[in-house]
């Protein structure tokens, strides 16, 4: 199994490859540095959103990667998502949130991104 990355480290990564496939993207809110709890927020660029959040049970797989889903199976709009994520830093005071625009999918994040 390879070495988790510090969460920090893993979102710099993160917004550095979005940036270089085009994509914007940029920290909402900055958690624990070493060990903090990710929500991504996906805006579409089209009034909508999609909230990705850790799966129940294991958050990596066995290759020591970040594991995702879908909070929903529609797209929400911006309040519905920023309540979502306001509902989880009260939970949650480690938590980091960042956001990629991408119009056709999930910044590469989930297993089934078009």
């Amino acid at each position: 199994m390879s070495a988790r990355l510090k969460t920090e480290l893993w979102v710099q990564a993160f917004l550095r490859r979005c940036a270089v496939a085009g994509q914007s993207g940029a920290v909402l809110h900055r958690g624990h540095a070493d060990a903090g709890a990710l929500l991504v927020v996906i805006n579409h660029l089209d009034g909508t959103h999609s909230l990705l959040v850790p799966p129940p049970g294991p958050a990596y797989d066995d290759a020591g990667n970040r594991l995702f889903e879908n909070s929903t199976q529609v797209r929400l709009t911006w309040p519905e998502t920023n309540e979502k994520i306001m509902r989880a830093r009260r939970f949650d005071s480690d938590l980091w949130v960042i956001e990629v625009e991408d119009k056709s999918g999930f910044a590469g994040l989930l297993p089934f991104d078009h």
